[in-house]
């Protein structure tokens, strides 16, 4: 039910939330974040959908109307999808993708495979391939207790009709990418907002309740002004190439860091009770931890490293 109300949502949003770029990216933004806040699995499903149209939209295709979409692009060294060239202009994938979400349920997904060029971009009538029986969801490895209502387990494709979306490396090198990155990272925030609101209602105002709410109040409002800093940048065309690269590194490190504090804070304030007596906020914790492990932690970290150690003090107003 809760995934029929959220692929529901994802369809009514798809021509008003803004694109990327666009002078209002702010306000893309800002509604995943008030979704996040409510519910994370909403916003996990709204978010995906609106990053395939904002890619479709980027290689200058339409969604059609009343379609779902999610963008398969993880890698995993177990398994492979491959495309090969089909008849006429087709394609057909043939392998395994990892990590799809929800995609027993969608219509429609972007997915990534291996070409001899390179990784590519295509789309996929996932609802006619389940109908055939050419793309098998596996849904037996999903065990997870945080978004639990939306399994992302491989799925098994078998010559998958497939249509190209841009070129070869089209999908990595596009600004977009970017943006997609950091709007997962506006997620965060709003699912650390939802996180925060027990500490904020809570009567309690001793000394370490008020350094508790202090210390959140600090982790929140330093990912929002990342976000703000962030929106601001794509929208004057500055997050592009290597910018765009290291403006998301350092917007979903900002985020995820101030998200795992407000998970942490938290819970040491307000201790075992709403984990345990209270449904939603302890759906909303295990929410919050799955999906911030989109963020690669040490990996990150490191990435952000060697990109901001590859920029002069003619790239920064405040270099270091």
């Amino acid at each position: 039910m809760l995934v029929t109300a959220a692929l529901d949502a994802a369809r009514r949003v798809t021509t008003e939330v803004p694109l990327p770029a666009g002078g209002r990216t702010r306000r893309r933004w800002q509604v995943l974040a008030v979704l996040a806040a409510q519910d994370l699995t909403t916003a996990r499903v709204v978010e995906a959908h609106l990053d395939a149209v904002a890619i479709r939209a980027e290689a200058g295709l339409a969604t059609p109307d009343g379609t779902t979409w999610g963008v398969f692009a993880a890698e995993a060294p177990d398994v492979r999808l491959d495309a090969t060239p089909g008849d006429g202009d087709g394609w057909r994938l043939t392998g395994t993708k990892p990590w799809c979400s929800l995609a027993g349920d969608l219509t429609h997904a972007l997915v990534t495979a291996h070409t001899a060029a390179g990784r590519r971009l295509f789309a996929v009538d996932l609802a006619a391939a389940r109908a055939d029986g050419t793309a098998e969801v596996l849904p037996d490895r999903w065990h997870s207790r945080g978004l639990v209502d939306v399994p992302s387990g491989p799925v098994a494709f078998r010559a998958v009709p497939a249509d190209p979306v841009g070129e070869a490396g089209w999908y990595l090198r596009r600004p977009g990418f970017a943006h997609g990155g950091i709007g997962v990272a506006a997620c965060w925030f709003g699912g650390a907002v939802g996180v925060a609101r027990p500490l904020r209602r809570s009567e309690r105002h001793d000394p370490l309740t008020r350094r508790s709410r202090g210390t959140v109040e600090h982790h929140l409002w330093t990912a929002r002004l990342a976000l703000d800093h962030a929106a601001a940048a794509v929208d004057a065309g500055a997050a592009g190439g290597p910018a765009g690269e290291l403006l998301a590194l350092r917007t979903r490190t900002v985020v995820a860091t101030a998200a795992e504090a407000v998970l942490t804070e938290v819970g040491h304030a307000l201790g075992p009770a709403p984990l345990t007596l209270d449904r939603d906020h302890a759906a909303r914790v295990a929410d919050l931890t799955v999906y911030l492990r989109q963020h690669h932690a040490d990996h990150d970290l490191a990435a952000l490293g060697e990109r901001a150690g590859q920029t002069g003090p003619e790239d920064e107003q405040w270099p270091w």
